[in-house]
């Protein structure tokens, strides 16, 4: 008898085989974790991120302001915080949007190819044509100018959830139209290999809706390569969000953003070199921990990986 059920390629890691004998990892995890729970308790801190004391302002770190103050007398631990908080949402949200559209494109191209195939990867050719950075930023520009003006119905209701999230919305639709490129080509070669494995003939042969093979037989032995593919959107927006609220294109103010206290910090980098340190730490040190985390994620998942130079530690 054929067997109908799928199996799946490599099991999930449990943590402590995933943190066995590898300090790297801990110490990344351990970060992670410690900007989540500073994120999430941000409004318990001592501070307000939002009040402005110009009497205390570019203060030095001290036992009042752990980190110190910026150019409007804002504790800098509170409006970090905040950052984070502002940081990790969109890169949750951008990230499953993205990955949602990769999954979509990518499925569709791999599981029906022909001239389905070559139209989505043309597609998907041509956006990578254009930098990731610059086209972002048209995409912000164009984004932030519509939803501002709200000058048609159609961009009311969008509108109002940009007014109420401070300019987040903006960010996630910029992020989600970037991102999910190479979550598309993974998927689609993941599709290509398993559309011609035994179970998924012997579901057709069966009866089963192509639907059905996608959902019960495909998509499912997909999941380690999709959380290989989320893994490189993270830092991605991460990065790509602190970019564009330097650039003024993100986040709008006062809300905090991570980008928007680095570009801060360059104005008076020479005579208070803490408002634009800090905050770079901060980032750059996400950044190592994520990308430390998702090269170990890629290596359980493809151990070829390990052999092109991925990270062990």
């Amino acid at each position: 008898m054929i067997m109908l059920q799928s199996t799946r390629r490599r099991a999930f890691p449990t943590l402590p085989v995933f943190l066995s004998n590898k300090p790297g990892r801990i110490v990344a995890l351990g970060f992670l974790v410690l900007i989540a729970v500073v994120a999430a308790s941000a409004s318990l801190l001592p501070h307000d991120a939002y009040r402005q004391d110009l009497i205390h302002r570019n203060s030095s770190p001290s036992l009042t302001h752990i980190l110190g103050t910026d150019e409007l007398g804002r504790d800098m631990l509170a409006r970090l915080a905040v950052g984070a908080r502002v940081s990790l949402i969109v890169a949750a949200t951008s990230t499953l949007a993205a990955v949602l559209i990769g999954i979509a494109v990518g499925a569709i191209a791999g599981y029906k190819r022909g001239w389905v195939d070559s139209l989505c990867m043309r597609f998907v050719d041509s956006m990578y044509a254009f930098p990731d950075t610059l086209f972002a930023i048209l995409i912000a520009g164009i984004v932030k100018g519509q939803l501002n003006q709200a000058s048609t119905v159609f961009f009311k209701p969008v509108a109002v959830l940009y007014n109420l999230s401070g300019g987040l919305f903006g960010v996630f639709l910029t992020l989600s139209f970037t991102s999910w490129l190479v979550c598309a080509r993974l998927v689609r070669a993941e599709v290509v290999i398993l559309r011609s494995a035994e179970y998924v003939a012997a579901a057709k042969l069966a009866g089963a809706t192509d639907a059905f093979v996608m959902w019960r037989h495909i998509l499912p032995n997909c999941l380690p390569v999709i959380i290989v593919a989320a893994t490189f959107v993270v830092p991605s927006a991460i990065l790509l969000e602190a970019g564009l609220s330097f650039l003024g294109v993100g986040v709008d103010p006062p809300t905090p953003s991570w980008g928007a206290m680095i570009a801060s910090g360059v104005r008076s980098m020479q005579s208070y070199p803490h408002l634009l340190i800090i905050p770079a730490i901060v980032v750059g040190l996400t950044l190592l921990s994520v990308n430390v985390i998702g090269d170990a994620l890629r290596e359980h998942f493809d151990p070829s990986f390990r052999s092109h130079g991925g990270a062990t530690s």
